[in-house]
C-alpha cells in the first residue's frame, strides 16, 4: 500500500525487507529520503538509521511505529530521525512526511553549494567589452546556450573564461539547477578525482562517510571543469566515459551512478598540442570541443582598457566607501600601452591597489606602480637566428637550433643521463646519440 501510495505521485521506490538488505540498497542506490519500520525481521530500524547516517548525514529519515512503541519512535528521532509515523499509516500523511523530508534535502543542497559559491566568487569581475570580438564572443555564448552541447572555452589566464561559463549556464534551460567549478589544476591528483567522483564510506584511510563529487553535485545543472588542460591523464578516460555515458563509479562503489550534467570546460594551453604530444586523449578533446569558444587576451582588445578600468575604479570605491575617483590623462595612457600579460586579472588588480594608494579624486601614473621594466618587450626568439639565404636555408637553420634547445633542456631534466633523456624525446638512444654528435653537444 505504502509503494503504491508514493508511486502514485512519481516517486521511485526500492524495498527492502530487513536490516541487511536495507544497508545493502543504501550501498546501491543514492536515496533522497528513508523510510523505515522500527520492526523488522532480522535487524530493526534503529540499525537502518545508522547506515543511513554514515552514509550521508544529511540523508532525510522517517521512521514507522505502532502506537505503543512512540517511545521507540522519540529515541530514534535523538539519534537522528526526521520525523515518525504511527501504524496504521495514512498515505496522505505518509506523502506530506515524504515531500517535507525531499524539500529538507533540497534546501541543503543548496545552501551546501551557496555557500561554497559565495565564498569562490565574492569580489569576481563582470564581463564588460565593447570590442568586435566581445560582441562575436557574446553571440557564441547564447548560441551555445541554447543547446546542450559541451563547451571549449580557451584562453589565456586572466581573461574570464569562468564568467563565461557563468554565461553560458545562467542562459541556459539549466539555470534553475547548480553551477558547480572545480580546478583541475589547483588539486593533487591524487585528490582530484574523489573530489571530481565522490567516494564511497571506507574507499580509503579517513573515508568515514560517502561524500559526492563534483559531477553528482551538478545534476540537472553545469559542471565547470578549469585548467582542463592540467587533467592527469589517468583520469581522461574516466571523464569521458562520464561524457558519453551519463555514468561514474565512486570510489570504492559497486555500482554506476547516473547524472544529466551539462558539462563546460576551460583551458589556458593549445589542446591541439597536447593531443600531438600525447598529453591529452584526442577522443576526449574532440568529445570536449564541441562548441569552442576563444576568449582573447586583453592586449588584442585595448579599447576596452579605458571602459574596464572605470567600471574596477568604481567598484573598488563603492567597496572602500571612498569618493568618485577618476583617472588622469597620463594614467590611461599608461594603462592602455602596458601589454598586461595577466589579462583583466591583472588589471583589476592593479586598480585596486591603485584606489588604495591614492589620497586624493585623481588616479596618476606613480599610483598605478607600473615600471618601465614591465613595459619590455619580450625577446625575439629568431633575433640571433641568421635570416639570409633560401627559405629551404633558413628552415634547417631553425630545426637545428630548436633541436639543439630541446635536448639541451632534456638532458638537463634527466641530470645529463642520456638514456632517459631519450626516454623524454620518445626517441631511440643511438639516434640521440647521433644528434648530440652532429650538434657539438
Amino acid at each position: 500500500m505504502l509503494r503504491h501510495a508514493l508511486e502514485a505521485q512519481g516517486h521511485h521506490v526500492v524495498e527492502a525487507r530487513d536490516q541487511p538488505e536495507a544497508i545493502e540498497r543504501l550501498k546501491d542506490s543514492v536515496p533522497a529520503a528513508v523510510l523505515s519500520d522500527l520492526r523488522l525481521p532480522i535487524g530493526d530500524g534503529f540499525g537502518v538509521l545508522k547506515a543511513a547516517k554514515d552514509a550521508d548525514p544529511e540523508l532525510p529519515v522517517i521512521v514507522m511505529t505502532a502506537f505503543g512503541g512512540i517511545r521507540e519512535a522519540v529515541e530514534a528521532m535523538k539519534a537522528g530521525a526526521m520525523d515518525f509515523l504511527a501504524k496504521p499509516v495514512e498515505p496522505d500523511h505518509l506523502l506530506l512526511l515524504v515531500e517535507r523530508a525531499l524539500a529538507q534535502r533540497r534546501l541543503i543542497s543548496e545552501y551546501t553549494l551557496l555557500k561554497e559559491e559565495l565564498a569562490q566568487r565574492r569580489g569576481a569581475p563582470t564581463i564588460i567589452g565593447e570590442a568586435a570580438c566581445m560582441k562575436q564572443i557574446s553571440s557564441a555564448i547564447q548560441r551555445a546556450a541554447g543547446t546542450d552541447a559541451t563547451v571549449l572555452i580557451e584562453g589565456e589566464s586572466g581573461t574570464g573564461k569562468e564568467l563565461f561559463a557563468r554565461a553560458v549556464h545562467a542562459l541556459s534551460a539549466r539555470s534553475n539547477g547548480p553551477f558547480v567549478a572545480i580546478n583541475c589544476a589547483a588539486i593533487p591528483d591524487t585528490l582530484l578525482e574523489a573530489e571530481l567522483f565522490g567516494y564511497e564510506r571506507g574507499a580509503f584511510t579517513g573515508a568515514n562517510q560517502r561524500k559526492p563529487g563534483k559531477f553528482e553535485l551538478a545534476h540537472r545543472g553545469t559542471l565547470f571543469l578549469d585548467e582542463i588542460g592540467e587533467l592527469p591523464i589517468q583520469l581522461q578516460g574516466k571523464i569521458l566515459r562520464a561524457l558519453e555515458e551519463r555514468t561514474f563509479d565512486r570510489l570504492g562503489g559497486t555500482s554506476s551512478v547516473k547524472i544529466d550534467v551539462r558539462i563546460v570546460a576551460a583551458t589556458n594551453r593549445h589542446l591541439k598540442q597536447a593531443v600531438a604530444a600525447r598529453q591529452f586523449r584526442e577522443d576526449l578533446y574532440f568529445r570536449l570541443s564541441v562548441f569552442p569558444i576563444t576568449v582573447p587576451p586583453l592586449r588584442e582588445r585595448p579599447e576596452d582598457i579605458e571602459i574596464l578600468a572605470r567600471h574596477f575604479i568604481a567598484k573598488e570605491c563603492r567597496e572602500l566607501a571612498k569618493k568618485p575617483m577618476a583617472l588622469a590623462p597620463g594614467s590611461l595612457e599608461a594603462l592602455q600601452a602596458y601589454p598586461w600579460p595577466g589579462n583583466v586579472r591583472e588589471l583589476q588588480n592593479c586598480l585596486e591597489r591603485a584606489v588604495i594608494l591614492t589620497d586624493g579624486s585623481t588616479i596618476y601614473p606613480k599610483n598605478l606602480n607600473l615600471t618601465i621594466e614591465d613595459f619590455s618587450p619580450p625577446p625575439n626568439p629568431l633575433s640571433h637566428l641568421d635570416l639570409s639565404g633560401s627559405l629551404a636555408d633558413v628552415t634547417h637553420r631553425a630545426i637545428w637550433e630548436v633541436e639543439r634547445q630541446v635536448i639541451r633542456q632534456a638532458l638537463a631534466e634527466a641530470n645529463n643521463d642520456a638514456p632517459r633523456a631519450a626516454d623524454r624525446l620518445q626517441i631511440g638512444y643511438k639516434v640521440l646519440q647521433t644528434k648530440m654528435k652532429a650538434l657539438g653537444l
